[in-house]
């Protein structure tokens, strides 16, 4: 059980390999090497935490080399759900993309499959790891196999990945040299020992900049307003299946580095009190909520309002960074999670509908709620999520962010929070009435012809849409026994 840590990534990376060597043999063999890989790395997440509520954080050294000489990999109550959120959203994921890889992109299956365990790899490996470069390390194998992923999408898909792949290079520089900074102060990489380290050089210039250096890093990483301009045209021009897995997972891992910074690294009061930081993420963020979601109603394409959605929802994230108390942090971690499932079974339903009709103008959806009943049935239940209509999920990571509005006397943020609800209704509820009131355009054979998914794309909705009824209900749970341990040091 104390090799739980290193046995999540690590079959990623292997199956990795093993899936191309498959895959040369017969390509079908290539998915359920795929699938196989998640599996292994899924039941060690979970195993890890139940170790973890048990008996507290594991911690795992590489090598036999002990910290802080060594890396080291440790598991805490927050890096165990979001191990659990990657894999099994990366099952589902991949279950799902079988049919939509042989529909969009034939031919390409094999080193899709490959790259997406990489990209968990790198992912799981973020959430796990100790080390502040190592850190970095699996932040590039995440980052590289996302470009190559969303690379193989329409014609524009490859423009729109090169200016990612731009502004995320900064990103990973601006982190990098934080990480540079804070090695010549401290003389050490792992996150615990820097921790201890740091209180008695606050005052240093050299942690004053790795602090901006990092949080301007992660920013670029998460799409962070304004620094998400690589965001809309790749979630817009990616291949469904790819997109569907990369946009309810790596914004989130980048917002988990940001608050892993702010619990494991740095002292709150310093982001906060010393050095505004805190307090200029969470205005950031509550910009990005308010015109991200002005921006999603001017979009008649599906995939860019989700796109535009998502700057929004990784605002409301920021905006629980910002308040830099337990309740808004409890919100924006819980809002992680709950977003994650959202807008996975959202832009699984944009690839079903593509799947069946091929279009993505949304003025063209009338009767689709009747052609493709239990697709659009999960969509509704991401749209009333997102807007935050209850038992739905949405509705709870945005009510423990009021209440941390209100604890903090913000009242700005709280008005921010109930607006952007509005003006999520708005973009969310015209489609609703669109396709379940309209009627079927004779003059669009592709939405009269239009039927539910394959098996294995329906399943994988309606588990997500599932999904985000489940953590409505067990939001208290979450938040009691997973959440709230990584907050009681504030």
């Amino acid at each position: 059980m104390e090799q739980l840590p290193i046995l999540i990534p690590v079959p990623l990376l292997v199956f990795s390999f093993i899936t191309v060597l498959l895959g040369l043999w017969h390509k079908k063999l290539s998915f359920y090497s795929a699938v196989t890989g998640v599996i292994i790395s899924l039941a060690a997440s979970v195993l890890s935490l139940v170790r973890v509520i048990n008996t507290g954080p594991l911690h795992y050294e590489l090598g036999g080399w002990a910290p802080p000489i060594g890396i080291e990999y440790v598991i805490d109550h927050l890096s165990a759900v979001m191990a659990i959120l990657i894999t099994f959203i990366g099952l589902i994921g991949i279950i799902y993309s079988y049919r939509s890889y042989s529909r969009e992109i034939p031919g390409r299956e094999v080193p899709l499959y490959s790259l997406t365990l990489l990209l968990l790899a790198g992912l799981t490996g973020i959430v796990v790891t100790g080390d502040l470069f190592n850190l970095y390390v699996f932040l590039e194998i995440a980052s590289i196999s996302a470009y190559a992923l969303m690379a193989v999408g329409d014609n524009k898909a490859p423009v729109a990945v090169f200016r990612y792949i731009i502004m995320g290079t900064i990103g990973a520089s601006f982190y990098l040299l934080g990480v540079g900074f804070i090695y010549f102060s401290t003389g050490s990489l792992n996150m615990a020992d820097v921790a201890n380290l740091l209180p008695g050089l606050l005052e240093s210039k050299a942690i004053v900049a790795a602090a901006i250096f990092i949080v301007i890093g992660i920013g670029f990483k998460m799409a962070l307003f304004p620094l998400h301009l690589w965001l809309p045209d790749v979630y817009t021009y990616a291949p469904s299946a790819v997109i569907s897995l990369i946009a309810p997972l790596m914004t989130k891992v980048g917002a988990y580095v940001l608050i892993r910074m702010l619990l494991s690294v740095f002292p709150l009061d310093y982001l906060s009190e010393q050095l505004p930081v805190t307090l200029i993420v969470g205005w950031m963020g509550a910009a990005g909520i308010i015109i991200g979601s002005v921006l999603a109603i001017a979009q008649k394409d599906y995939r860019r309002m989700l796109a535009y959605s998502s700057i929004a929802q990784i605002g409301y994230i920021a905006l629980g960074i910002g308040l830099a108390n337990p309740l808004g942090l409890i919100g924006g971690m819980l809002h992680i999670i709950n977003h994650a499932f959202m807008k996975g079974c959202l832009f699984e339903v944009a690839g079903a509908i593509k799947y069946r009709t091929g279009i993505w103008d949304i003025n063209k959806f009338s009767g689709l709620g009747r052609k493709m009943p239990w697709t659009m049935a999960a969509f509704v239940v991401g749209a009333i999520s997102m807007v935050g209509i209850p038992p739905a999920c949405g509705f709870f990571s945005k009510w423990y962010l009021v209440l941390g509005c209100v604890d903090a006397s913000n009242w700005i943020f709280v008005a921010v929070i109930v607006a952007s609800s509005l003006l999520n209704a708005v973009y969310f509820f015209r489609i609703i009435e669109k396709t379940y009131t309209g009627e079927v355009d004779s003059s669009n054979p592709e939405v009269e012809t239009a039927k539910e998914p394959p098996g294995s794309m329906l399943a994988p909705i309606l588990i997500m849409a599932s999904g985000i009824f489940v953590l409505g209900f067990a939001n208290a749970y979450i938040v009691t026994y997973l959440l709230e341990p990584m907050v009681r040091i504030l």
